[in-house]
């Protein structure tokens, strides 16, 4: 299976993602191993996320990681596009 080519765009908005969900997990005061059991998504995944290798991670993804973190989506994704537009 061939992977689609990811946008720079794309790119800058793992990153800045990636960096919000590190901030929020810290501020939750709970370990990434922690967050990936809570969420039921691999402690891989979540490294990813937060270092910005992944670019565009599924939306059941975000949804458990969101939950996990009891915030909503419309919380982790207003913050994530103010910060988005703000890189660019």
């Amino acid at each position: 299976m061939v992977r689609p080519r990811v946008s720079e765009e794309d790119r800058i908005s793992g990153r800045v993602l990636g960096a919000r969900l590190r901030e929020m997990r810290l501020q939750a005061g709970i370990s990434a191993q922690a967050l990936a059991e809570a969420s039921e998504v691999s402690i891989d995944t979540i490294r990813s996320l937060e270092t910005g290798r992944v670019a565009a991670p599924s939306f059941m993804t975000i949804a458990r990681i969101a939950g996990a973190l009891s915030l909503s989506l419309d919380e982790l994704v207003a913050s994530h596009a103010r910060a988005s537009k703000s890189e660019r």
